[in-house]
């Protein structure tokens, strides 16, 4: 009976899975597959939560303004390590994106499946789902980030054969093992993407005495960073303050250089997939030598991350098809097969 009113229900509203990122917010809808991908960034007025541009300052036009904003505008990131940082701005956000989504007014509210990282807490899952119903929600499901990264790498999760996926997020590293339509075993750290970023500017600025911004050092990781060596090495022109004289100054940077800054998150990483991998009972380790492990989100995209991660585990690795959108691939899946999956979503009071 609640199957067939959600399914009538569901004819009057535009129900959405999002993965909801330090770095970026996706959401993807029934049939049309991911139609938003932008930045989790809001420029403010100082000291308050008005919204720039008529509240138009959300997501793709808040990340331009980030490090070039006016003494009076802030551009703020209000998800740290996964989880919410700043309850207002985040409910801001949220109401922007699924109005942008949704493209046109639909009678009822959304559902919404929203992805979470593993190793939130129930007070913080609970500021996730308080946030996305004062934003326009209806109805509000949880899922665990690494699990709606299995479904959307197509990995048969539901099935008895363990699966390993590793999702490289912005905020959160979230490992897994999955079998029977849960986790087996798992690790939540919070080292990725933005540590990748981090390193990259502490090392300039040890290096070269030179200081860079956020969004030059991901160009940078995004231009030469890897996590081994290159067949063939890159260069980069980088340009940033000089730190003795303050003065603008360039300089050229090998990819060497940028692969060594990334080592340390990148080991932190390794050893919290070896720490997963302990915990994996042996019939389920068995699958994992035969299957390997799977990498997903947008640290996955470093080059040679995956060789790295097999060298050290001595298992084969593969990265997910599309692995920027597998986490919002997955909520989409569960939205489909609700009643199914609803004993995998996370309760909250």
């Amino acid at each position: 009976m609640v199957n067939i009113i959600d399914k009538f229900l569901g004819l009057f509203s535009l129900d959405m899975g999002i993965d909801l990122g330090t770095a970026n917010t996706l959401v993807a809808i029934q049939g049309q597959g991911i139609v938003l991908s932008e930045p989790s960034v809001v420029a403010v007025k100082k000291g308050t939560n008005i919204v720039m541009h008529n509240g138009e300052a959300v997501g793709d036009l808040a990340k331009t303004m980030l490090g070039k904003t006016p003494e009076n505008i802030v551009a703020v990131r209000p998800l740290k390590h996964g989880v919410i940082a700043d309850f207002s701005i985040t409910e801001t956000m949220l109401r922007y994106f699924i109005r942008k989504a949704q493209k046109r007014k639909w009678l009822l509210k959304p559902r919404l499946v929203i992805a979470v990282p593993s190793g939130i807490t129930s007070v913080e899952r609970q500021a996730v789902v308080d946030s996305a119903l004062r934003a326009g929600a209806r109805e509000v499901f949880l899922i665990q980030e690494p699990i709606a990264a299995g479904m959307g790498a197509d990995l048969p999760i539901t099935s008895p054969t363990g699966s390993m996926i590793v999702d490289i997020g912005g905020g959160t590293t979230e490992i897994a093992v999955l079998s029977l339509g849960g986790i087996v075993s798992s690790e939540s750290v919070r080292t990725a993407g933005d540590d990748f970023d981090n390193a990259i500017i502490q090392y300039m600025k040890k290096t070269y005495n030179l200081l860079i911004g956020e969004q030059t050092a991901e160009r940078i990781k995004k231009a030469i960073g890897s996590a081994a060596p290159l067949e063939e090495e890159l260069i980069m022109e980088v340009k940033g303050r000089d730190l003795q004289v303050m003065l603008p100054r360039k300089t050229d940077v090998r990819s060497e250089e940028i692969r060594d800054a990334l080592a340390a998150p990148i080991q932190i990483i390794i050893k919290a997939i070896k720490t997963a991998l302990e915990r994996t009972p042996p019939e389920v380790s068995s699958d994992i030598y035969e299957r390997g492990i799977v990498l997903a989100g947008g640290g996955a995209l470093l080059r040679k991350i995956d060789q790295v991660i097999s060298q050290e585990t001595d298992l084969p690795v593969r990265i997910a098809d599309d692995p920027l959108t597998a986490v919002a691939r997955g909520t989409v899946e569960v939205l489909n097969e609700l009643d199914l999956l609803r004993p995998m979503l996370w309760d909250y009071e």
